[in-house]
């Protein structure tokens, strides 16, 4: 069986790479460094730079031929042609939080098969701690630049959407009034801030019911999350209840709203 048909096996070694990464990643994180604005004026830092530049050497050991869209070579212009298969890499998402230093920072992995994620890793090196989702989906703790072992996961899967007093988990950078009114209307009775990914994996370990998202937002901040989320059991939609579909070329890779569920509605 390859690599990319075994979606465990591959969620894996996206693992193992997001911790290889996440060594040069703490280093900058515990030195003095300094954040640069990029021409979005988004910020940028050396972890971001380090990270992808090993990301992108591993990916290319293990999964030779597959196109990867990387959100810092992005932003300097290479645009891959991406196709039916291609990888979706953010190497420090939630800069903003790595600034800050409140460890609510994620390194991203996700493969998209026909605009939908099938295999991804969420990484958050600062508490040591990882999400794997396959065919299944995992949870462990784990120190940078220690591979993760199947032995070593937990299974994780979100819970049963409650009829009420729910629990939203919202963006620590980005709530707005729509996200605050789309909880409200949905019966939510406790909110939970956090930022990058791990958002969507709040809602894959069953801690929380729904992450509503109206913000902007590029595919390779939630394909990993989202593969995450869908192995756990849920399901991440449009407002109107729709696929939240990837490779919007179109769009430049630009997100619109969603939803992400514990359970899809209905279900």
């Amino acid at each position: 069986m390859s690599l990319v048909s075994d979606k465990n096996a591959l969620a894996l070694e996206f693992g193992r790479i997001c911790s290889l990464a996440a060594v040069d990643i703490m280093a900058v994180y515990n030195s003095d460094f300094e954040a640069r604005a990029k021409g979005d004026s988004s910020p940028v830092t050396d972890a971001d730079e380090r990270a992808e530049e090993i990301i992108l050497r591993e990916l290319e050991a293990s999964l030779p031929g597959i196109p990867v869209l990387a959100e810092e070579s992005f932003s300097a212009g290479l645009r891959p042609e991406t196709g039916s298969s291609f990888i979706l890499v953010d190497p420090v998402d939630g800069t903003k939080e790595f600034i800050n230093r409140n460890g609510e920072f994620t390194v991203n992995i996700a493969l998209i098969e026909d605009r939908h994620p099938t295999a991804g890793c969420v990484y958050a090196p600062a508490r040591n701690r990882i999400f794997l989702g396959g065919q299944s989906a995992f949870a462990a703790d784990l120190e940078p630049g220690t591979p993760p072992q199947m032995s070593a996961l937990a299974p994780i899967a979100s819970r049963a959407m409650p009829d009420r007093q729910r629990t939203a988990v919202m963006s620590r950078s980005h709530a707005d009034e729509r996200t605050l009114a789309f909880a409200e209307a949905h019966g939510v009775s406790e909110r939970i801030s956090a930022g990058s990914s791990l958002k969507f994996c709040l809602v894959a370990e069953g801690l929380a019911d729904i992450y509503p998202r109206f913000g902007p937002t590029m595919e390779w901040d939630t394909a990993a999350g989202h593969a995450v989320l869908n192995a756990a059991g849920g399901a991440v939609l449009t407002p109107e209840g729709e696929p939240f579909a990837y490779a919007k070329v179109d769009r430049g890779y630009l997100n619109g709203s969603f939803i992400a569920w514990g359970r899809a509605p209905g279900t």
